[in-house]
């Protein structure tokens, strides 16, 4: 348990996309759209972990065309997220009501059921801590647990920053990642 607790919590703490985005939300519409994407994330992370636990994740890896379905329509809505956060640093706060429209939850989910990474890091984590689906289920709802706890303190120090000009600044910066993470997730070959 020690060992999946430590691998777990690198994993949590190393920035990536969903990251990004709750912090994009926590700091364009509050906490409360903060906590929302996170519990978003957690969901689609629970989504994965029970279908690595089922086996239908490692299916959907050892399927070319599907993976890579999914690998592309995971790296457009993470390119048209990072769109949507440069358009409103473009046009400060005075313009952010259509970026506000967007079900944070949603965002959060998609964001992380779109990424077929999350298949491949589940599905090459969870078996070396368990063999049962019990076991495997067990150790995804902990690790989606420690995710929220991770986003909540993400959550709860980015509602500091929303001051209009840090909020543009973490809106050019979120949307450069997103769009970056979009391409590379969208250009890389497994």
């Amino acid at each position: 348990m020690i060992a999946f607790l430590v691998v777990a919590i690198v994993v949590i703490v190393s920035p990536g996309p969903d990251f990004a985005l709750t912090v994009q939300s926590t700091v364009a519409r509050g906490r409360r759209a903060g906590l929302a994407t996170g519990l978003g994330v957690v969901s689609g992370q629970l989504v994965w972990g029970i279908a690595a636990a089922a086996g239908l994740a490692a299916l959907l890896v050892a399927s070319r065309p599907a993976f890579v379905a999914l690998r592309l329509l995971g790296a457009a809505y993470l390119v048209w997220l990072g769109a949507q956060a440069l358009l409103a640093a473009r046009r400060g706060q005075a313009h952010r009501a259509h970026v506000r429209r967007g079900s944070p939850y949603r965002q959060g989910l998609l964001s992380n059921v779109g990424n077929p990474k999350m298949a491949v890091f589940f599905t090459s984590l969870l078996p070396q801590f368990g063999s049962s689906f019990a076991t495997l289920a067990a150790h995804s709802l902990l690790f989606s647990t420690m995710t929220l706890g991770w986003l909540a303190l993400v959550v709860r120090a980015g509602a500091a920053l929303r001051r209009p000009a840090v909020r543009r600044a973490i809106d050019v910066v979120t949307g450069v990642v997103l769009v970056a993470f979009g391409l590379r997730l969208a250009t890389e070959h497994r």
